[in-house]
C-alpha cells in the first residue's frame, strides 16, 4: 500500500509541475510537445544571434557613410536602437501574457475582435515567416558573398563568380539543416557560443584596430561629419536612408517569442530574451560601429573611391595589415554562420505552429514533431528548402533578389505591428498582462512602438539611389503586395474553409496522436494524463468562474 501511495504522490508531483507552464498552454488551445530545456541565457542567445550586429552591420556600412557620412553611422545607430528597444518593450509584454511558440500570430488571435481573428493572424504569420526565411537566404548569401571577397583579396586571379557563391550559399544552408535538426538543448549550447563569439569577437575587432590604426580620425569628425553621395539633394532624405542598415541589423529578435515552448518559464523569460537581445545588440553595435570609424583614415579613398567591397574590408586592410584583415573577417564570417543558424531556428518553429493550426501547405508535415530529438525537422528543411529555391533569384536577377531582400524587413516590421497595434487599440479592455508588463507606460510605448514601425516600414520602400532608374529602383513594394495580396486571395478563395485561427493543439489530431492511447490493462500513456489534467484543471476553474 505504501508503495502505491508513493507512486501516486510521485505522479501527482509531476503533473503539479506541468501544470504551472501547461496550463497556460491549455487556456491559448495548445499542447506541450517539445521539450523545455532552453535557459534564460539560451533563448537570449538565439535572438541576438539574429540580431547579429557583425554580419548585419558589416555589409551596408559602406552604404551608409556614403549617405550621410559617420554622423549617419554613430548617430543613426542611436537613433535606431532607442526607437526598437521601444517596439521590443512592446512585444515583450505581449510574450509575457502569450508565451506560446507562433509568437505574433498567436498573439492577435487573443487581441483581434472575433470576426477578424482568422484573416489577422493570416497575414500575420505570413508576413512573420516570410520576414525570417528571407532573412536566412540573405545572411547565408551573403556568408558565401563575403568568403568570395576573402579569396579575391588572397588570391585576385582566382573568380570565385555567381554560381560559385550559390553553390557555397547550399553548403551553408545545409549544415544549419543539420545543426538545427538535433535535439534543443545540443542547439542551446551552439547558441550560447555564438552569443560569446559575437561579444568576444566585437571587442576584439575593437581593441586591435583602435591600437594599431595609424593617423585615426578626431572625435569631431566621427560625430560630426556628414557627406551626401545618394544622389539626391535633400540631406535629411540621405541622413534617414543611412537609419536602413541599423534597422536591418536590429530585426529578428522576436524569435525569443518563438522558442516560448522550449523555454523554461516562459512567461518570464521570453520576453527577457527578447529586451537583452536588442539592449545588448544596440551597446555592441555602438562600440562596434566607433570602433571601425575611429579607423577611417582616408574618406575618400576608403569610402567613395573604394574597389574593394565591402569597404569597410579596405579600412581594415589600411589600417591593421592583412594577416589581422583576415581574422576580422573570420570572426565576422563566424558571425554570419551563427546568425544564419539562429534565423533557421526561430523560423522553423514558426512554421511548425502555422502548420499545427493548419495555416501552410503540407501543413500535416511541417507540424511534426520528430520522436527521438522533439524537434519539428520537417519545418526545418522546409524552411532550408524554400531558402535554397529563393537564392536563386541572386543568380537570375541581382535586382529582383535585392527586391526580395529588402521585404524581410519590411514583413517583419508589419508583423510587429499588428498586435502591438491591437494591443492599443481594440485589444486594450481584454488585454491581461503576465509577470512583464509596463504598467502605466504601456500605452506611450505602444504608440512610439508604432509610429517608428511605420515610419521606417515607409522608408524602406523609398528609392535609395539618384537619379532613379531601372537598374537601381526600390522595388520592394513589389513583392511586398504580391505576398500580402496573395496571402489574402489564398485565404479568401481556400484556406478560410479550413483555417479557423489558432488554438487547435487540444483538438484530436490522427498524427500527434498516435502514440496517446491506453494499453489492455486501462493504463493510459503519461502524455494523455498529463493532457487530461490540465484540460479537466482548465476546465474546472471556467465552471469556478
Amino acid at each position: 500500500i505504501s508503495s502505491h501511495q508513493t507512486a501516486d504522490r510521485e505522479e501527482a508531483g509531476v503533473n503539479n509541475v506541468l501544470t504551472a507552464e501547461e496550463k497556460i498552454m491549455a487556456e491559448l488551445g495548445y499542447k506541450q510537445e517539445m521539450n523545455k530545456s532552453l535557459s534564460t541565457l539560451s533563448n537570449f542567445a538565439v535572438a541576438f544571434g539574429c540580431c547579429s550586429i557583425l554580419s548585419g552591420l558589416t555589409p551596408l556600412w559602406g552604404d551608409a557613410m556614403l549617405s550621410g557620412g559617420s554622423i549617419a553611422i554613430i548617430e543613426g545607430f542611436l537613433l535606431v536602437a532607442v526607437f526598437t528597444f521601444c517596439v521590443a518593450l512592446s512585444l515583450a509584454e505581449i510574450c509575457s501574457a502569450f508565451p506560446v511558440t507562433g509568437g505574433l500570430y498567436v498573439w492577435v488571435s487573443k487581441l483581434a475582435p472575433t470576426e477578424y481573428v482568422p484573416i489577422a493572424c493570416y497575414i500575420t504569420g505570413w508576413c512573420n515567416w516570410i520576414g525570417l526565411v528571407i532573412a536566412i537566404t540573405s545572411t547565408d548569401l551573403g556568408l558565401a558573398q563575403f568568403l568570395a571577397s576573402v579569396i579575391s583579396i588572397s588570391n585576385p586571379d582566382y573568380n570565385a563568380d555567381i554560381y560559385w557563391q550559390y553553390g557555397i550559399f547550399l553548403v551553408i544552408v545545409f549544415i544549419h539543416g543539420l545543426i538545427n535538426s538535433v535535439n534543443i538543448k545540443y542547439n542551446g549550447m551552439f547558441n550560447q557560443v555564438s552569443l560569446f563569439w559575437h561579444l568576444i569577437g566585437t571587442v576584439m575587432i575593437v581593441i586591435v584596430g583602435l591600437v594599431l590604426t595609424p593617423n585615426k580620425p578626431s572625435g569631431n569628425w566621427v560625430f560630426t561629419h556628414f557627406e551626401n553621395h545618394s544622389g539626391f539633394s535633400s540631406d535629411g532624405y540621405a541622413f534617414l536612408l543611412g537609419l536602413l542598415q541599423s534597422q536591418y541589423t536590429l530585426s529578428g529578435f522576436d524569435s525569443a517569442a518563438q522558442m516560448s515552448e522550449e523555454t523554461k518559464d516562459a512567461a518570464r523569460n521570453a520576453p527577457k530574451g527578447i529586451l537583452y537581445a536588442v539592449g545588448t545588440a544596440g551597446i555592441f553595435g555602438l562600440m562596434f560601429l566607433l570602433g571601425v570609424n575611429f579607423c577611417v583614415q582616408d574618406y575618400q579613398a576608403q569610402v567613395v573611391d573604394s574597389i574593394i567591397t565591402p569597404q569597410m574590408t579596405k579600412v581594415f586592410l589600411d589600417g591593421v595589415g592583412y594577416k589581422w584583415t583576415i581574422v576580422f573577417t573570420v570572426i565576422i564570417m563566424g558571425a554570419m554562420f551563427f546568425c544564419g543558424s539562429a534565423l533557421l531556428l526561430g523560423s522553423s518553429r514558426l512554421v511548425y505552429a502555422f502548420s499545427r493550426d493548419n495555416a501552410m501547405p503540407f501543413s500535416s508535415y511541417l507540424c511534426r514533431v520528430n520522436k527521438k530529438t522533439k524537434t519539428p525537422i520537417y519545418a526545418v528543411w522546409g524552411n532550408v528548402i524554400f531558402a535554397a529555391v529563393i537564392g536563386i533569384l541572386y543568380i537570375l536577377n541581382e535586382t529582383a533578389f535585392n527586391a526580395i531582400v529588402s521585404v524581410n524587413t519590411i514583413a517583419s516590421s508589419l508583423a510587429y505591428l499588428v498586435p502591438i497595434a491591437l494591443r492599443l487599440t481594440v485589444g486594450r479592455k481584454k488585454f491581461v498582462r503576465g509577470p512583464f508588463h509596463l504598467g502605466p507606460f504601456s500605452q506611450v510605448i505602444n504608440t512610439v512602438s508604432c509610429c517608428w514601425i511605420i515610419f521606417t516600414s515607409c522608408l524602406f520602400i523609398c528609392p535609395t539611389e539618384a537619379p532613379i532608374t531601372a537598374d537601381n529602383m526600390n522595388y520592394a513594394c513589389v513583392p511586398l503586395v504580391a505576398v500580402l495580396g496573395g496571402s489574402i486571395l489564398f485565404y479568401q478563395f481556400r484556406a478560410k474553409k479550413y483555417f479557423t485561427g489558432p488554438g487547435k493543439s487540444l483538438e484530436p489530431d490522427p498524427y500527434l496522436d498516435e502514440n496517446v492511447s491506453f494499453d489492455s490493462s486501462g493504463t493510459d500513456d503519461s502524455t494523455a494524463k498529463k493532457n487530461v489534467v490540465v484540460v479537466e484543471e482548465i476546465s474546472k476553474n471556467t465552471e469556478q468562474r
